[in-house]
Parts: C-alpha cells; structure tokens; sequence
C-alpha cells in the first residue's frame, strides 16, 4: 500500500472499533454515491473514479 510522504499511518489497538467508525462510514458513502450500478472496464478507470470522488468529498461536496 502507498503512502504519501505527507501522511503518517494509524492503528489502534485491537478490539477499537469506534476508532474505525468514520473510515466505515466514508467507505460506505463512497461505494453507495459512486461505486454501485455502475460497471468500471479497467482497475485504472477505477482507480481514477475513487481519486475523482475523494477530491468531491474533501473539496465540494456539501456535509
């Protein structure tokens, strides 16, 4: 997996799910808005739908 050299890495503890609880929710989000019904040709074309859509999350979408 890459990193950014810019962002460090986080793991909590075993047994720490309310720590794993916003990731679960985004992940979630993102899938529902813009991964399911919809069929992707390449794992690129997929790749770059998933970069796509984090920049709407962060930079326009309303919350």
């Amino acid at each position: 997996m890459y990193i950014a050299p810019e962002m460090t890495q986080s793991m909590s503890r075993v047994a720490r799910c309310i720590d794993n609880g916003p990731m679960e929710g985004f992940w979630g989000l993102m899938k529902r808005e813009m991964y399911y019904g919809k069929k992707y040709k390449t794992k690129e074309e997929l790749m770059l739908a998933i970069e796509k859509y984090i920049d709407y999350y962060t930079n326009k979408r309303v919350q």
